[in-house]
């Protein structure tokens, strides 16, 4: 199987001072995702928590709501020319009660590391397949002071970010900022994926109390991730995108862009945040 991190050899400059030395770096591979043995997506994603990622991505394409839903993944032996395993390809099995999406030749895609699905459907494909409105989810209220302190947490559990510097995080926080599950990858998306996907095998979807916090930019398609997951709150460090603000208003997501410090931009869903609190505070 792929590994998280492959070496390199890089040639450094420092000061006018050329040397050779090996560099770590995040490794990309390949994963096709088939559904019940139909091809149905690619996506260039970091080793690891494939089966996740899989029923992650399922999740967001309104296939899969529950783990009643799943009957099993696996790896695709002989995925090769040679009949060997490249651990590459991965093979999801629905309940036979579980609608299939229209598999043809227009609707097979290529997800990228940076972006998702890329054209993606419009906000009308999001609303009327998203299973749990967050609207009709139980509030959520959250200080302005506990999102704050969430990228520092972010970041200190970034394990392979330390040794590479070339991934993404995403993690779930509960609502009073417990660190609940974490998962990183060359790719934004694959790392909510990888999240929704564990949520969806424990049995713990919706995820309706908890705080998606991304590294990066929060783009449309995480938006509808956390959509389609049932997550009332996504929050990024950088900023998000004007399709993701427009589907965040539509579904009542609350939306957080620019979380450095304790300064951060609210762009929708902003009764959730206790915005009282923090002018009480400024």
């Amino acid at each position: 199987m792929g590994r998280v991190t492959e070496r390199r050899k890089v040639i450094r400059i420092r000061d006018g001072v050329v040397s050779s030395r090996p560099d770590t770096l995040v490794a990309e591979e390949p994963l096709e995702i088939r559904l019940n043995g139909k091809p149905l997506a690619i996506t260039m994603r970091t080793p690891g928590d494939d089966f996740a990622l899989a029923a992650g991505f399922l999740v967001s394409e309104g296939v899969l709501a529950n783990a009643y839903d799943l009957q099993n993944i696996v790896y695709c032996a002989g995925a090769t020319v040679d009949g060997s395993n490249s651990y590459n390809v991965v093979d999801v099995r629905t309940a036979p009660d579980v609608v299939m999406p229209d598999i043809t030749l227009e609707r097979n895609v290529y997800t990228t590391s940076s972006c998702g699905l890329c054209g993606k459907a419009s906000l009308d494909a999001v609303r009327t397949t998203a299973r749990w409105p967050i609207a009709d989810t139980p509030p959520v209220r959250v200080e302005p002071a506990l999102l704050a302190s969430l990228p520092d947490r972010l970041r200190a559990a970034q394990r392979v970010f330390d040794r590479t510097g070339g991934l993404h995080a995403a993690a779930l926080f509960s609502e009073e900022g417990e660190l609940l599950d974490i998962r990183e990858d060359v790719g934004r998306h694959n790392a909510v994926d990888k999240l929704v996907g564990r949520a969806l095998q424990n049995g713990d979807l919706p995820l309706s109390r908890v705080i998606l916090l991304v590294s990066g930019r929060a783009s449309f398609e995480l938006a509808q991730k956390a959509v389609m997951a049932g997550i009332p709150v996504l929050a990024a460090v950088s900023a998000p995108s004007s399709l993701a603000v427009d589907l965040a208003a539509e579904t009542g997501l609350t939306l957080v862009g620019f979380l450095r410090g304790s300064n951060m931009n609210v762009y929708a869903g902003e009764d959730r945040i206790a915005l009282r609190a923090a002018a009480a505070q400024g």
